[in-house]
């Protein structure tokens, strides 16, 4: 969670959505009044830990970093590469038709070598669309790639739905 000291306000007049503001020095979050306390709970904390993902992600230079392990790994430069709070299930994604990469900024607050490794995942995307043999040996360029795959499986744990960065989605067994 946030290192920040939070302040909860209830407020009468709000009556379904959570606001969190940085305050000097705290994290201020609203929430409806009459909550019941499990909820509010649990309200706050899932807005705090998106507001420090959001602070962490803002000291990270995604795309000066995209470049410098493309380079390093003789891989292509994207277009862009961006932060995306909407992705929940994958850690990153690339449209190797305009070159563009998004990177969850669940990966802000993860070891650096773990978020080099999904970039240069991505990157090797702009070459091979798909993750076969080809794809393989580009990512494994990459030292710490198995490792990496090794901490997101582990994050990843218990939390239904996630897929892995590493794997393409299988359809269901019948």
């Amino acid at each position: 969670m946030t290192e920040l000291p939070i302040r909860v306000v209830r407020s009468g007049r709000r009556k379904r959505t959570v606001q969190a503001s940085l305050k000097e020095g705290h994290l201020e979050v609203r929430v409806p009044a009459g909550l019941e306390p499990e909820e509010e709970s649990r309200l706050v904390t899932q807005i705090a830990e998106k507001v420090t993902r959001k602070i962490s992600s803002a000291g990270v230079d995604l795309n000066a970093r995209a470049r410098q392990l493309a380079k390093k790994y003789g891989l292509p430069k994207p277009a862009s590469v961006e932060w995306s709070s909407r992705q929940m299930r994958r850690w990153g994604s690339c449209t190797a038709a305009d070159g563009r990469i998004r990177i969850s900024n669940r990966l802000a607050r993860m070891p650096e070598w773990v978020l080099d490794s999904v970039i240069v995942h991505e990157l090797a995307h702009l070459s091979e669309p798909n993750h076969g043999p080809q794809f393989q040996a580009l990512v494994a360029r990459y030292e710490l790639a198995e490792r990496a795959h090794g901490y997101l499986i582990a994050m990843s744990e218990g939390r239904a739905g996630i897929e892995s960065a590493y794997e393409p989605t299988r359809p269901a067994r019948r």
